[in-house]
C-alpha cells in the first residue's frame, strides 16, 4: 500500500477511536468535577490545548464547529478554570481511558508504537490544533494510553487536514459538514442553525476535498516499512472490534 491509501484506509477508523474517549461517562464526571458542563469541556478540551486564545481563535481552529456554539462552551469555561488546564484534563481522561478499554487490546504495544510513528512524522503546517496536541506532556506511558494519545493526535491531523481541503475546494465547513453522511442532523449537531443551503452540488467537493485530505496526511504514513501500513490497519480494526466488544 502506499502512504496515500493508507491515509484514506485508516482514516475512518482513526476518527472513530480517537474520540470514542470523549463520550465515556468518566470523562464527563471529569467535566462536571472541573466545575463546566460536557459541551463546555468538549470545546475547551480540544481547543484548550491553544492556550488562553479568544473563542474565535479556538472556532477557527476547530473549523466544523459554529463559531456562537464554539464561544458558548469556550467562554463559560474559561470563568471557571484556564482553558489548558482542560485541556490537560482531557488528557489525562484519555490515557486513563486508553489504560482501561486499550490495555488488554491484542498487540497494544506494537499498535502504539506504529501510530506514535505516524504521529511524529505528520506534517503540521497549517494545523495549529494538531501542532498544540503533539506539543502537550503525555502524563502516563502505558502501552494503552499511549495508543489512545496516539489516535487523539492523528484524529487532529486529519481534522485539520480536511479543514484545510474543504476551503481549498472552495467550501465552507458548515457546507462540509451538510455534504457528510449525517446532513443536516449533522449541522445541529456541530451548532449550526438553519435554514442550510441544499448539500446536492456540494456531494462531488466534499469527496474531492477527502481525497485532498489523504494526500496531505499520507507524509504520517511515509517513515513505515513496506507491510506496516496493513499491519497498522488490520491492528486498527482489531482495536475496534475489541471496544465493541469490550467497553467498560
Amino acid at each position: 500500500m502506499t502512504p496515500e491509501q493508507v491515509a484514506a484506509a485508516s482514516r475512518p477508523l482513526v476518527l472513530e477511536l480517537g474520540e470514542i474517549f470523549s463520550r465515556h461517562p468518566a470523562t464527563l464526571r471529569r467535566a462536571r468535577l472541573l466545575g463546566i458542563s460536557g459541551w463546555a469541556f468538549y470545546i475547551t478540551g480540544r481547543a484548550g490545548a491553544l492556550g488562553d486564545v479568544r473563542a474565535e481563535t479556538a472556532a477557527a481552529a476547530l473549523g466544523f464547529i459554529a463559531p456562537e456554539a464554539v464561544a458558548d462552551g469556550w467562554d463559560a469555561a474559561a470563568r471557571t478554570v484556564r482553558p489548558l488546564d482542560v485541556a490537560g484534563a482531557n488528557l489525562a481522561e484519555c490515557c486513563r481511558w486508553g489504560a482501561e478499554q486499550l490495555g488488554d487490546t491484542p498487540q497494544v504495544s506494537h499498535l502504539s508504537g506504529l501510530l506514535e510513528r505516524a504521529v511524529d512524522a505528520a506534517d503540521a503546517s497549517g494545523m495549529p490544533l494538531f501542532a498544540a496536541w503533539r506539543s502537550m506532556p503525555v502524563p502516563e506511558r502505558s502501552p494503552g494510553a499511549r495508543a489512545a494519545v496516539a489516535l487523539l493526535l492523528l484524529r487532529e491531523h486529519f481534522a485539520g487536514a480536511y479543514l484545510l481541503a474543504v476551503r481549498a475546494a472552495g467550501m465552507t465547513p458548515l457546507e462540509a459538514v451538510l455534504a457528510g453522511p449525517e446532513g443536516e442532523a449533522g449541522a445541529a449537531a456541530c451548532g449550526w442553525s438553519p435554514p442550510y443551503p441544499p448539500p446536492g452540488p456540494l456531494v462531488r467537493r466534499r469527496l474531492w476535498a477527502e481525497a485532498v485530505t489523504d494526500r496531505l496526511t499520507a507524509t504520517a504514513f511515509r517513515a513505515f516499512a513496506p507491510g506496516e501500513g496493513p499491519e497498522l490497519l488490520n491492528l486498527l480494526t482489531a482495536a475496534r472490534l475489541h471496544l465493541s466488544g469490550g467497553q467498560k
